[in-house]
């Protein structure tokens, strides 16, 4: 599971990028994590990863 340690850290940096201003879209490289059926998360991953979805809706409207 060498990809945890990536994935967590991509979820930890700040999601304040996603306030929109200027003529750039902010939220440009910032996408939902999507999960297939294939994906084994312990409680704690799939915890984070429904935070940083959430987040995202809530500040870039996905």
């Amino acid at each position: 599971m060498w990809w945890t340690v990536p994935l967590l850290l991509a979820l930890t940096l700040p999601l304040t990028c996603c306030a929109t201003g200027g003529g750039i879209d902010p939220c440009g490289p910032w996408r939902p994590i999507l999960m297939s059926g294939e994906d084994r998360l312990t409680p704690a991953t799939a915890a984070d990863l429904l935070a940083h979805n959430e987040t995202g809706r809530r500040l870039c409207g996905w």
